[in-house]
């Protein structure tokens, strides 16, 4: 599927042709209103719904939402201590459509499309609390160093009953080709994706017409866990958009044909957890990968770049596992890495170097959940790189066997620590805007200390009795 390359530098001309719109309506006279999405820090969609009457003014003139939506806990709740709500009257921004997200939404039962929209000061600034600004924030540093990131998104989710258990847990799936619950475990197992083949040719087709690159499906490590990889493409930003939109894609697809779709970072606590795996490598203005010298072991700037990550990797652990669930995917054994690691062909490590050789030669960044936002992820991820790139850093040897049994657990794997790391954060800052991390560390803080104030049905079924 053919990928589309955004522009990025919205700070310079956030308004887009209405040409675009134009186009869009003339070519689906049937659609009746458009989806305005905008991801906020927990990468969760928030918006409007707009009238097709209203799609040109849109172009036109923008829309404008608070920029309080980039305050708020995973529930949805302001966290008013953020300083984005009561100390400026809770203003509006004005938000942009992202070039080459209005499209058409496959899945509903009316025919509506959807666009993304990127939030900016009226002046035409990137608003600081945006992710994807914070995103194209990144790339500026990238831009100025002559270096373009390639980028691909792959992303693991579970297929789930939609009646949960009588406990309220979720639960595989039924096949739709056997009328069987999914029981057991068959990683790349091709009868698992053909006994959903509805669900995945739904997700293919609809991707199509949405212009997100997927590429492979494969089944994973659990009953009605699977992974679809996106295409590597040479923007990053147009990278996070597709992860986005095909998050988006897969739950709506699988409500159309009778399931849910989760990206909960462990929905099982026997299971494999879902990962967030960001591949890149690094183009130089002759179009050459600086990752790739020859050899079988790459340049010594892929090894720069290894070395950024992993000295920032700690620090970069509130992004890259926001919330409370995200902490359970870290066990030793489990592929969720809880060292700074980095090996060759080895996923037992934090950063992977996978096979191959030439224009193949890249990073894999195997730390993050899918709960997390992707924005931010491939800005953590690029941010770690670059710092390393800058200040040369040597990433001592690479591991060779079974990381876990060799490398003392050093990430902050609860989540109480990492946000002590994030605060403490030396390269993030820089690289992230230090007031975006002030407002997002806010924000998770907020969250963590609701969450911890509920008394759970465990622990009435521990203490309340025997105590």
């Amino acid at each position: 599927m053919a990928s589309t390359v955004h522009n990025h530098d919205i700070s310079m001309s956030p308004k887009l042709p209405s040409a675009e719109a134009e186009a869009f309506l003339s070519a689906h006279p049937e659609i009746s209103g458009v989806e305005l999405l905008v991801p906020d820090s927990s990468g969760i969609i928030r918006g409007k719904r707009l009238a097709r009457e209203g799609l040109l003014k849109l172009y036109e003139e923008g829309v404008r939402l608070p920029g309080s939506i980039f305050a708020l806990d995973c529930t949805g709740a302001d966290v008013e201590e953020a300083g984005l709500q009561w100390e400026d009257g809770d203003a509006d921004r004005i938000c942009w459509p992202v070039a080459g997200t209005l499209k058409p939404v496959p899945w509903h039962k009316r025919p509506l499309g959807q666009v993304l929209l990127a939030m900016s000061e009226e002046d035409g600034r990137p608003f600081f609390a945006d992710p994807r600004q914070v995103l194209s924030r990144v790339l500026d540093r990238y831009k100025a160093d002559g270096l373009t990131p390639v980028v691909a998104v792959e992303l693991e989710f579970y297929l789930i009953d939609r009646e949960l258990t009588p406990e309220g847990r979720p639960r595989p799936p039924v096949s739709p080709m056997t009328g069987l619950r999914e029981r057991a475990m068959q990683t790349y197992g091709m009868a698992r994706l053909s006994e959903f083949d509805e669900f995945f040719a739904n997700v293919e087709t609809a991707a199509a017409a949405q212009g997100i690159p997927a590429d492979a499906a494969v089944s994973e490590a659990a009953p009605g866990q699977y992974e679809i990889n996106l295409k590597h493409v040479p923007d990053a930003l147009a990278a996070a958009d597709h992860g986005v939109l095909l998050k988006r894609l897969i739950k709506g697809v699988a409500a159309d044909v009778g399931f849910d779709a989760t990206f909960m970072a462990k929905p099982f606590a026997d299971q494999a957890g879902n990962g967030l795996h960001i591949h890149f490598s690094l183009l130089d203005q002759d179009g050459r990968n600086v990752f790739d010298d020859g050899t079988g072991q790459g340049s010594e700037r892929l090894r720069h770049g290894i070395g950024g990550l992993a000295e920032s990797m700690g620090e970069s652990m509130a992004i890259l596992a926001p919330n409370a669930n995200s902490y359970r995917r870290f066990q030793t054994g489990s592929y969720a890495p809880t060292a700074a690691a980095w090996a060759y062909n080895n996923r037992t490590t934090a950063l992977r170097i996978p096979s191959g050789n030439g224009m193949a030669r890249r990073i894999e960044h195997r730390v993050a959940g899918a709960d997390a936002n992707i924005y931010l992820v491939v800005a953590a991820v690029l941010a770690g790189a670059h710092y390393g790139l800058a200040q040369r850093i040597d990433p001592g040897p690479p591991i060779t066997g079974n990381a876990y049994e060799q490398v003392d657990s050093t990430l902050p794997t609860t989540w109480h620590d990492a946000l002590r790391a994030f605060d403490e954060a030396e390269v993030l800052p820089d690289y992230l805007g230090a007031e975006f991390c002030r407002v997002y560390s806010t924000c998770r803080w907020a969250e963590r200390r609701n969450f911890h104030s509920v008394v759970s049905n465990l622990e009435y079924e521990w203490y309340l009795r025997t105590v």
